[in-house]
């Protein structure tokens, strides 16, 4: 891993944003810049970082983490369902089938957890025991493990907004997706979200949740964007975690979030600057997962970011490939 000194140096030349025209249509998400170009899309993820669904500032290095890990992700969870990558040719490039997103997601949890009005312990203490349409027993408490893992869907939420609560039963009624479809959508969650809990215990975490975004390649599912990163997942570490106890250490987001909520910023107003020990604490914790999970030292690609970019996105073809296959080490 980086050491401390070496990402605070890193912090003045993180990535914000990319300006690609050549490459067509361009659309910004949270924490990358999307082009269409000949029914591929070009994948650029920035070191933007979003906490209370807003970007809140910059993390070094965080791009590439969450750029490579989903990569090997992809690549170890191949055999359970196809996924939308074709290649990896720069440490914050994702080449990737144009698929056509489906437009409801699923979060698979393990564990009776969040603080947000619309997550699942939120929803339970306040009384409700069938949240999402799911039957929950008596008596859980905060942080426990659930019964069993659980879906959530939920639709696409409008920028800035909260999730969307609603039933797999009014998915289907309201012609959102089929029933057939939908039952193929559960089925592969669940292993998904399986395969991930058994890797991240592997490594000494614990696969909490995760939101799975899924879309149609030539009519054929298949999972897209990105996958059991620490911004998609909350993961704990887990000799941290004792059932009914303190809140276990977070190796996602949540370390992020946590330390807004600690200066009263709850995502309303202009929220706080974040120190430089902060920010390299921050890039530290999403290196530490991307080592723990993959079993690899992480490797910074160099600097100046952008112009990198723009040489590999020129001469991917075959280079492509092979960075691909030094992410799978399972």
């Amino acid at each position: 891993m980086l050491t401390h000194e070496e990402l605070l140096a890193a912090i003045p030349n993180c990535l914000n944003d990319t300006d690609f025209p050549e490459l067509g249509a361009k659309y910004a998400g949270k924490v990358r810049d999307v082009y269409l170009r000949d029914g591929e899309r070009v994948l650029i993820t920035t070191d933007r970082i979003s906490a209370f669904d807003r970007v809140l500032g910059l993390i070094p290095y965080k791009g590439q983490v969450l750029n490579q890990l989903s990569a090997w992700w992809f690549a170890n969870t191949a055999d359970l369902l196809p996924n939308h990558l074709i290649s990896v040719p720069d440490p914050n490039v994702t080449i990737a089938h144009n698929a056509e997103p489906l437009p409801v997601e699923v979060v698979v949890r393990g564990y009776i957890t969040g603080v947000t009005k619309t997550s699942l312990w939120y929803l339970y203490a306040q009384g409700e025991r069938r949240p999402y349409g799911i039957q929950l027993p008596d008596g859980l408490r905060k942080n426990d493990p659930l019964p069993r893992p659980i879906i959530t869907p939920t639709t696409k939420a409008a920028q800035g907004g909260h999730d969307e609560r609603i039933t797999k039963e009014e998915i289907v009624a309201q012609g959102i997706v089929s029933a057939a479809l939908w039952h193929e959508i559960e089925m592969a969650a669940l292993a998904l979200f399986a395969r991930g809990q058994e890797l991240a215990r592997r490594a000494g975490l614990i696969l909490v949740d995760t939101k799975y975004e899924m879309g149609l390649v030539n009519g054929r599912l298949t999972l897209i964007d990105e996958i059991h990163t620490p911004d998609s997942s909350r993961y704990w570490l887990t000799d941290s975690y004792q059932p009914g106890a303190d809140e276990p250490e977070n190796f996602d987001k949540e370390f992020l979030r946590k330390w807004y909520a600690a200066q009263g910023y709850r995502g309303d107003g202009k929220p706080p600057q974040m120190p430089p020990n902060f920010i390299a604490q921050v890039a530290a914790r999403y290196m530490a997962a991307y080592e723990k999970l993959t079993g690899q030292v992480f490797v910074p690609g160099e600097q100046p970011v952008v112009d990198r970019i723009q040489k590999n996105l020129i001469q991917r073809c075959s280079k492509s490939c092979q960075v691909l296959r030094t992410l799978t080490t399972e």
